[in-house]
């Protein structure tokens, strides 16, 4: 590698993340649930997502005050036997759109030391993804297509070529529990610079030998903690962690990490926002 670097440089001792309630549906529902429809070219709207908010004057808010309102608008949903059904939906949609407001690819996740990981052994696998996706090492490719200068097919060893970075992060999973990992690869922005990616697009896109798929908006894409993952705890990835790459980003909760990489794509509209997403869960989810 001709360059290395190390994210854990800044240590900052966070106090303990709450979890996150434990949402229903951890097993893979049948292949009859359909797709988003397609947006219109230059817009990102994702389905029933409108919330009618004024933006004009939501933005008046202050961090501390939006942090306050945004739950309790969200939760609110369900004060209301009635309401709940046609409201989820508007009320994810609602806390989405102001996470979305809060992130700034400068805020970064916190890193730990080495002595805080969580032992190697000991970093859970999710029941669903147990199955061999099959992938073949030896021909592994990452196809690149869309909003590029340069689409093709790129193997592992250029990804490893560009600066190596290492960071010590949080991994947050939806269904309530968390580790501290240690996790080694490329900033998805140099790639997307190596590739000549169109950075005023809105979307990267990926798919998944598992036929996983996950979508991160461009600000995701581009902050300096996004990694295009190929180690853990300074080793190769295992079949079980996603191997050959995945993705680490640990601004955003664990399902939009995603494993077995065979696809990238950037773009403007979204056919699939992602696989968890498309069932409903939050599409944005920023830590």
């Amino acid at each position: 590698m001709d360059q290395e670097h190390d994210n854990n440089d800044r240590i900052e001792k966070p106090e303990k993340a709450e979890k996150p309630s434990v949402v229903a549906g951890d097993s893979k529902p049948a292949d009859s649930v359909s797709a988003a429809p397609k947006l219109p070219q230059g817009m990102v709207e994702r389905r029933d997502l409108r919330t009618g908010v004024n933006e004009a004057g939501f933005s008046r808010l202050s961090r501390r005050e939006l942090l306050k309102v945004a739950p309790v608008l969200v939760l609110g949903v369900f004060a209301v036997p009635s309401l709940q059904e046609p409201l989820l939906r508007r009320g994810l949609g609602f806390s989405d759109w102001a996470s979305k407001q809060l992130f700034r690819r400068r805020h970064l996740a916190p890193t730990f030391r080495d002595s805080e990981l969580t032992p190697f052994e000991r970093f859970p696998i999710n029941d669903y993804d147990v199955d061999d996706p099959g992938v073949i090492f030896e021909n592994w490719t990452l196809t690149v297509s869309g909003a590029v200068q340069k689409p093709g097919e790129y193997r592992l060893a250029q990804i490893q070529a560009l600066p190596r970075i290492r960071q010590n992060t949080r991994h947050v999973c939806v269904e309530g529990w968390d580790v501290i990992g240690r996790f080694g690869g490329t900033r998805l922005s140099d790639f997307l610079a190596m590739i000549g990616a169109d950075t005023s697009a809105r979307l990267v896109t990926v798919g998944c030998a598992d036929d996983y798929y996950e979508s991160l908006d461009m600000e995701t894409a581009l902050h300096p903690q996004t990694l295009l993952c190929y180690e853990m705890y300074d080793q190769p990835l295992t079949r079980e962690h996603g191997a050959p790459l995945r993705l680490n980003v640990p601004t955003k909760i664990g399902y939009k990490q995603a494993k077995y990489l065979t696809d990238l794509k950037v773009t403007n509209v979204l056919d699939k926002i992602g696989y968890w997403e498309d069932q409903g869960y939050s599409s944005f989810y920023g830590l």
